[in-house]
């Protein structure tokens, strides 16, 4: 299987007035996965259909090996696009679903069988091969739409949310069993969802799309631990990153909002000066929220709803007029309508200033 590189630059496209991807630059490397992550509307299914010909782009190139494909019609850019729907002929095989592309190349009848029969053993589909689409489950169709790629031998696989039409247990295998097969093929792949669960489970790259921008780009690991901006840090992470919005005190490092205070000395040990009397933003994700003493609380706050998950709780506070949420494990005693003192770990704030990360 021949793989290739993608190269996306100032990508922009537009539907009448409404911008909807507004000069996108990324990279794709040989063999790589790269997630496209965001909310609904954000530009990440353009963004696909443009790499795969489907969409005419305003602005910018899409190349491919160094090759630019921007100009080319869709079954001249040797990519192959795995759909959200399946998108399965319901009244041809599993078999003849995969071959499909394959006869309209006129490839010869033996290399057919060969590539479909590799594909489905690949997928462990091969026992599935003269049922009708019908009479598969969910995952199974699932995987006949990837073996249908598969056979094509593509120079790099786009998938459309390929997992979200299955149940929640389901969707768990299937990203397993994905990146199991990305091992096995090393393809180029360039993949998009909303769920950030699958973005940090199969991404070796992630992009991090919203409102037709790139808002950060990295590994799952950075962006988790160092999101760019709020909008990173609250959208990925489950449950999400309490952000606090309040002001630095004028004459030391102390971070006020409502009846929350922070110490930010440790955090901002150089440099705090310049912030004084501004506006932040500091989060803190709900595992790191602990419940400590009177002498070095940040806030009271009281327990409103406790989330009881088995292995862990989710606790819902109610501090001043902020809400915020605590993860802590299942053992910890903690009962509804209690006063409790919070804390943290300095080092494990996040501190954005004018909508970007300060630290």
């Amino acid at each position: 299987m021949t793989i290739a590189s993608l190269s996306i630059q100032n990508l922009s496209k537009s539907f009448g007035a409404a911008k909807v991807l507004e000069e996108i630059s990324f990279e794709v490397a040989d063999g790589e996965f790269c997630v496209l992550l965001g909310p609904s509307g954000c530009g990440k299914t353009t963004l696909l259909r443009l790499v795969a010909g489907l969409e005419e782009a305003a602005g910018g190139t899409i190349s491919l090996d160094g090759q630019r494909i921007d100009d080319l019609p869709p079954q001249k850019r040797d990519v192959a696009f795995v759909f959200q729907s399946y998108a399965l002929y319901p009244h041809m095989s599993v078999f003849e679903n995969m071959a499909f592309s394959l006869r309209l190349r006129r490839l010869p009848e033996r290399e057919i069988r060969q590539r479909v029969g590799e594909a489905a053993r690949l997928l462990e589909i091969d026992g599935q091969l003269e049922r009708k689409p019908q009479e598969l489950s969910g995952g199974q169709r699932q995987r006949v739409a990837v073996g249908r790629a598969i056979v094509r031998q593509p120079k790099i696989f786009l998938f459309d949310e390929p997992l979200s039409n299955l149940d929640a247990s389901l969707r768990g295998t299937m990203r397993v069993e994905l990146a199991r097969l990305h091992r096995k093929l090393r393809a180029t792949i360039l993949y998009i969802t909303h769920d950030q669960a699958e973005a940090m489970t199969l991404g070796e790259k992630i992009v991090v799309l919203h409102e037709g921008r790139i808002q950060q780009l990295g590994s799952s690991s950075a962006i988790y631990h160092r999101p760019a901006n709020p909008f990173v840090a609250r959208f990925v992470g489950s449950p999400q990153m309490n952000l606090i919005e309040g002001r630095l005190d004028e004459k030391r490092a102390v971070f006020r909002s409502g009846g929350l205070e922070i110490d930010l000395s440790g955090a901002l040990s150089e440099g705090w000066e310049g912030y004084a009397g501004e506006a932040l933003t500091v989060g803190i994700r709900p595992e790191e929220l602990l419940f400590g003493g009177r002498d070095d609380a940040w806030a009271r706050a009281e327990v409103e709803i406790i989330e009881d998950l088995g292995s862990d709780r989710f606790v819902h506070l109610r501090c001043a007029d902020m809400e915020l949420l605590a993860r802590v494990p299942a053992h910890a005693t903690v009962n509804r309508g209690e006063i409790i003192h919070l804390t943290g770990k300095p080092d494990r704030l996040h501190l954005f200033y004018q909508g970007k990360r300060l630290r």
